[in-house]
C-alpha cells in the first residue's frame, strides 16, 4: 500500500490519498473538522467511512452495494459520469440513502471477473456540492481480483487536443470475445469488428485532460479502442462519436513502468502515458435516397440525398433543355444540389414536372435503380422587406405624380435585383486572396474587356493593371480578379453596368471602388525550412491563428524553403499533417479496414512552447525535422512532451499571477505570499513522496 499526502489549501487543510495496489485504487481523505455554522465555507468533499460488502470482495454474490459517508451527499450527472468495467446490459440503480449510496445490480454477473463500479465526479456533498472525484468500489466474482494497470493518453487526431471523458476499451484477443451467434472461421479478423458487436472486459475513462489510468487488467493480450461517446450510450456509432484503436496488441504485464501521482489542483491522478489513442470521426455510413427536392426560387430547384456521392443515372424537367440547367454541388460529397435554369422568366411556368433515376439503397442494402416523378411548384410569395420596399416606390410614384412628372418610370427608377458582394470602398486587400466576387446565382454572360483596374501612382498618374478573371474551381458562384499587385499601393476597380448578367436575367449597376493592398511592414512573415522524411513526402502546412484557427495552408509542402506572409501581431501555431497520398487533404481513418488517420503533429519549441510570436514588419525563420517531428511516440517521447507543456502552462501562470495587483501582506497574516496554483503540477517535484512508480514485469 502506498500512502500519498499533498497539503491543497492554505488554510492548512490536508489531503490524504490511499493507493490499494491488490484490487485496483481507491481513495480516502481524511476530513478536516470545520467550524460550525458562520465559519468559513465547506470546501472538504464527503469521505466514505463503510462499503457492504467491503471494497475488495471476493466471491461476490450479493447484489445490493451500500456505500456510506460522513455526510449528506448528492448525486449529479450520474447518466454520464458512472459507467461500470466490464459494461453491463443493464446498469445498476442508485439511490440516496441519507448519508449512503445504495447500489442494486440488475444484470446478471459473469463467473470469475473482477467489477469495477466508477462514479466519476457524479458524488458530492449536500450542501456545497464538493465532488468526491474517482470514487470506485471493486469486487471480484471469482477469488481473484485482476491487479495491472495501464496509462496512456487520448487525443484528437487532427487537432492534436486532448479529448477528456473518452472510454477505453479493452478486448481480450480470444474468440470468446465474440458473442456466441458468431461462426469464425479461419479467415475471419475478429478485431475488424469488436466495435460493432463484441464486449470489451475491461473499461476505463481518460480524465480532463485525455489522460487515461485504467485499473484491474489481466496479464494477457489485447486490443485496445478508444470511444469519445456523445450521446452516452456506449454504443459506437460512427458519424457521430470519434472513435480510435492501437495498431498492435497490447499486454499490460509486457509495458515498461510509469509514474503516477495525484494532482491536488485537478483533483484526480495523473500518470506518465505508456500509449496514445489518436480519436476520428469516420464519415457515417448511410442509405442513398433522394430525402428531398423543392423549388425554392423560380429559377432554382434544390435536391438533398440521403448519402454522399448519389449516381443519377437521368434527370429531365419537361420544356427545359438539359443545356440551360446549371447544376451548383452545395457539398462536398454532391448530396446538396442545385439546378439552376437558364430560362427567362415569363418562359417557367408556375410548375415544373419532370422524374429523376437514380441509384437507391433497397431494404438490405444494395443499390437499385429508382424512379421518381418530379412535381416542382413555385409561386412568388412577397416578402416583408419586398413588401416595405414596393410601398416605398408607391408612395415616390405617387408623389411624382402630384408634382406633374410625364415619366414616372424615370423619375423612379425600380431597384436592381443583381445581388454580389465585391471589396468595399476604403478597404484593405490581402494579395493572397485577390479581389474575390461573390454573387447570388449562377453567372451565364460576362464582358470581362470592360472591367478596369487601375494603379495609383505617386503624383496622381492612373496605370492599367493587366488582371485575370477566374472562377472558383469548386463555387461556381465565387469569381477573382487576380494581378501582380505592389505591397502598399492604392487601386481602383471599375466594373461597368451590363458586364455582369446572371441566371435570373439580372445585370449588374455600375461599380466603383478604391481599395489598398497589405503593406508587409504592418505583418509578421514567417520562413519555414522544411527537411522531408524522405525526397518523396509530401506535407500540409497549416498556419494557426491566435484563436486557433487555420489562417493559411500549403498543401502538397516537399522538402524546401516556404514563406507565409501578411501574418497578423500576436501567437500562431505550425500544425503539419503527413500527406501520405498527397491529395492536398488530411484523410481520417476507417475502423473496420484498420487504417490510423494521417499523422498530425504541431511544431513545438526546444523549451516545450508551440506559440511562435508575431511581430510587426518581423521576420521569424525556422527549421522543422518532419523526421524528428513525426518521430514514433515512445512513453519516453510522450513523458517530455507533457513535461514541456506543463513547465509552458505555469510559466504563464507564474506571468499572469505577477500582473495581478495583489493586497501588502499584513505581519498577521503570514501565509497570504502561498499560491497554491502551482502544487500537484506535472513536473513539479516528481521525486517526492507523491510519486509512485509502476513497473509490473
Amino acid at each position: 500500500m502506498v500512502f500519498i499526502s499533498r497539503s491543497i489549501s492554505s488554510y492548512a487543510s490536508t489531503l490524504l490519498v490511499l493507493l490499494m495496489f491488490c484490487s485496483g485504487l481507491f481513495f480516502v481523505r481524511c476530513a478536516n473538522t470545520m467550524a460550525p455554522g458562520g465559519g468559513p465555507r465547506d470546501s472538504i468533499a464527503p469521505t466514505v467511512v463503510l462499503m457492504t460488502p467491503s471494497f475488495g470482495t471476493k466471491n461476490f454474490t450479493s447484489k445490493r452495494i451500500i456505500i456510506e459517508f460522513d455526510e449528506y451527499i448528492k448525486l449529479k450527472d450520474q447518466q454520464k459520469e458512472f459507467y461500470t468495467s466490464p459494461l453491463m446490459k443493464r446498469k445498476p440503480s442508485l439511490m440516496i440513502k441519507g448519508k449512503s449510496i445504495q447500489i442494486d445490480i440488475k444484470d446478471t454477473l459473469l463467473e470469475n471477473t473482477t467489477y469495477a463500479l466508477n462514479f466519476g465526479s457524479s458524488v458530492s456533498d449536500n450542501n456545497e456540492g464538493n465532488p468526491l472525484n474517482n470514487l470506485r468500489y471493486v469486487f471480484s466474482t471469482g477469488d481473484e481480483i485482476d491487479s495491472l494497470v495501464m496509462s496512456g493518453m487520448t487525443v484528437d487526431g487532427y487537432s492534436k487536443d486532448s479529448i477528456g471523458k473518452a472510454y477505453v476499451y479493452f478486448f481480450p484477443v480470444v474468440i470468446d470475445t465474440l458473442p456466441d451467434s458468431i461462426l469464425v472461421d479461419s479467415n475471419f479478423n475478429q478485431h475488424d469488428s469488436l466495435m460493432f458487436i463484441g464486449s470489451p472486459s475491461v473499461v476505463g475513462r481518460s480524465e480532463g485532460n485525455g489522460l487515461f489510468f485504467t485499473r484491474n487488467l489481466k496479464p494477457v493480450d489485447y486490443w485496445v479502442y478508444a470511444l469519445s461517446d456523445k450521446n452516452g450510450n456506449q454504443t459506437y456509432e460512427p458519424g457521430v462519436d470519434y472513435v480510435g484503436f492501437l495498431d498492435s496488441i497490447v499486454n499490460p504485464s509486457e509495458l515498461p513502468g510509469f509514474n503516477v501521482w495525484y494532482d491536488t489542483i485537478r483533483n484526480y491522478l495523473i500518470s506518465d502515458p505508456q500509449v496514445q489513442i489518436r480519436l476520428f470521426l469516420e464519415r457515417q455510413n448511410k442509405r442513398q435516397n433522394l430525402t428531398s427536392f423543392k423549388r425554392p426560387e423560380q429559377h432554382r430547384i434544390e435536391f438533398m440525398f440521403g448519402a454522399a456521392y448519389p449516381i443519377i443515372e437521368e434527370l429531365v424537367l419537361d420544356g427545359i433543355d438539359s443545356s440551360d440547367i446549371i447544376r451548383e454541388y452545395v457539398t462536398t460529397g454532391r448530396d446538396t444540389m442545385n439546378l439552376w435554369l437558364n430560362v427567362p422568366a415569363e418562359s417557367l411556368p408556375d410548375t415544373i414536372k419532370g422524374h429523376i433515376k437514380y441509384m437507391k439503397h433497397d431494404s438490405v442494402g444494395v443499390l437499385q435503380l429508382e424512379y421518381k416523378d418530379l412535381n416542382l411548384f413555385w409561386k412568388h410569395i412577397e416578402s416583408k422587406e419586398e413588401k416595405k420596399e414596393r410601398e416605398k416606390r408607391e408612395k415616390e410614384l405617387e408623389s411624382a405624380l402630384e408634382d406633374g412628372k410625364d415619366s414616372l418610370q424615370d423619375t423612379i427608377p425600380k431597384p436592381n435585383l443583381f445581388k454580389y458582394n465585391v471589396v468595399e470602398g476604403g478597404a484593405t486587400l490581402n494579395p493572397l486572396k485577390h479581389i474575390e466576387i461573390k454573387f447570388d446565382s449562377p453567372l451565364v454572360s460576362i464582358d470581362s474587356s470592360r472591367i478596369r483596374v487601375l494603379r495609383l501612382g505617386d503624383d496622381d498618374k492612373r496605370f492599367i493593371v493587366d488582371y485575370k478573371l477566374e472562377q472558383d474551381s469548386i463555387d461556381i458562384r465565387t469569381w477573382r480578379i487576380k494581378a501582380k499587385w505592389l505591397d502598399g499601393k492604392k487601386y481602383d476597380l471599375l466594373i461597368p453596368s451590363g458586364v455582369f448578367r446572371n441566371v435570373k436575367g439580372y445585370e449588374n449597376d455600375t461599380l466603383k471602388s478604391e481599395f489598398t493592398i497589405y503593406n508587409p511592414s504592418d505583418f509578421a512573415t514567417l520562413v519555414l525550412d522544411i527537411k522531408g522524411e524522405t525526397p518523396e513526402s509530401n506535407y500540409i502546412i497549416q498556419l494557426l491563428g491566435s484563436s486557433g484557427n487555420m489562417e493559411q495552408y500549403i498543401p502538397y509542402a516537399k522538402s524546401g524553403e516556404y514563406t507565409f506572409k501578411y501574418i497578423d501581431a500576436g501567437t500562431a501555431k505550425i500544425r503539419i499533417v503527413a500527406d501520405v497520398n498527397g491529395n492536398g487533404l488530411w484523410d481520417r481513418g476507417d475502423l473496420l479496414n484498420r487504417l490510423q488517420p494521417e499523422k498530425v503533429e504541431v511544431w513545438m519549441a526546444d523549451n516545450g512552447d508551440e506559440e511562435i510570436v508575431t511581430k510587426v514588419n518581423w521576420t521569424n525563420e525556422l527549421t522543422i525535422d518532419m523526421r524528428e517531428l513525426f518521430a514514433p511516440k515512445t512513453m519516453e517521447r510522450m513523458q517530455r512532451e507533457l513535461r514541456l507543456k506543463e513547465e509552458v502552462r505555469l510559466r504563464k501562470k507564474a506571468l499572469e499571477d505577477s500582473k495581478i495587483k495583489v493586497r501588502k501582506p499584513l505581519k498577521s497574516d503570514p501565509e497570504d505570499d502561498y499560491n497554491p496554483a502551482f502544487e500537484g503540477a506535472i513536473g513539479n517535484d516528481r521525486n517526492d513522496d507523491s510519486n509512485s512508480n509502476f513497473n509490473q514485469r
